[in-house]
């Protein structure tokens, strides 16, 4: 699965739901998402195939998604499915009900939990999620990380929202062995996305770098096709990063697609492209040739939107899916 800028394809995230326990209003829509029919929704037996054909195909690394996967019904026995795979399985959540999966996670062996938190303030938590679930939230971070687990917790900066707690959120990692990753606001239809209440990965350091000592930020290794750039507070548990998808482009060395609840294929987080594999599958064709080409026919920067001007326009947004209906 290598494409024509010699980008070889490893990491493979699986939309299992597209519904959600949250309403964040970065990812879903006010007026809310047209839902797939259950019908059009891969089962736990396609997804199983769908990711067994990828694994053939050289994916080493699988992360679910959603909305928020952890309400699917059947999520025990998709990982433990999963799980049979010579994978590195990892999965994103919103961590309201991820109390009720401890086990789960462990007999699954999986280790790697990506939460999303926006704001330490309760109020603001409400306000953004449209949720009263801050508490829930950050108890089962603690929890998590008490466990055991690899917890990197998710935050999409909004200027004028949460822009004020850079400094706050990094202290969390003070005595809280997390990766704190701050993430650019990125456009997704419906989600009223504005350059304007961005936050660039230069006004995260600038901010930063006013309160800690040039000695005290240390810059540490990436790993390889990293999207984020990695840092630490000398002294701190954790460590932060930032996620420049807008700014500072990670796209010369993306190894990530992408495979929506209904079973259509992305080969990029901001192509409006998408390659149906489910109705093959369902045919009892081979989906192989279909991967094939969709991964030949990925453009070089973030879906064709390779200047910050067509990243601005509005009609190349809205020819996209919501984020929610893709997969966070």
């Amino acid at each position: 699965m290598t494409d024509t800028f010699g980008r070889v394809h490893t990491y493979l995230r699986i939309s299992l739901i597209e519904r959600c326990n949250l309403r964040c209003t970065y990812c879903m829509p006010e007026e809310g998402v047209l839902l797939s029919p259950k019908s059009s929704l891969m089962t736990c037996e396609e997804i199983y195939t769908i990711a067994k054909t990828f694994v053939e195909n050289g994916v080493t690394k699988i992360r679910l998604t959603g909305g928020e996967p952890l309400i699917r019904k059947d999520i025990p026995v998709i990982l433990e499915k999963l799980a049979s795979l010579p994978v590195e399985l990892s999965i994103s959540t919103n961590a309201v009900i991820v109390d009720k999966f401890i086990d789960t996670f462990k007999e699954n062996g999986l280790q790697n939990i990506n939460v999303s938190l926006d704001t330490l303030d309760a109020a603001k938590f409400k306000e953004i999620t449209r949720r009263n679930d801050f508490e829930k939230v950050y108890n089962n971070i603690l929890l998590l990380v008490s466990e055991g687990f690899k917890v990197k917790i998710n935050t999409v900066m909004i200027k004028g929202f949460n822009d004020d707690e850079i400094i706050d959120l990094v202290q969390l990692t003070k005595n809280l062995q997390v990766s704190l990753r701050f993430i650019e606001f990125m456009p997704f239809d419906g989600n009223k996305w504005d350059m304007k209440k961005m936050v660039s990965y230069a006004e995260i350091m600038k901010k930063l770098n006013s309160f800690y000592s040039e000695e005290q930020i240390e810059r540490l290794q990436d790993a390889p096709n990293d999207t984020s750039k990695n840092y630490k507070i000398k002294g701190y548990k954790g460590s932060f990063a930032v996620i420049s998808s807008v700014t500072n482009h990670f796209c010369d060395t993306c190894n990530r697609l992408r495979l929506t609840a209904n079973g259509h294929l992305k080969n990029c987080l901001f192509s409006a492209t998408e390659s149906d594999l489910l109705t093959t599958l369902r045919a009892g064709k081979s989906i192989e040739p279909i991967i094939e080409k969709a991964v030949q026919a990925k453009l070089k920067v973030r879906g064709g939107m390779d200047t910050l001007k067509k990243l601005q326009e509005p009609k190349l947004h809205t020819q996209n899916r919501s984020m929610i209906t893709i997969g966070g």
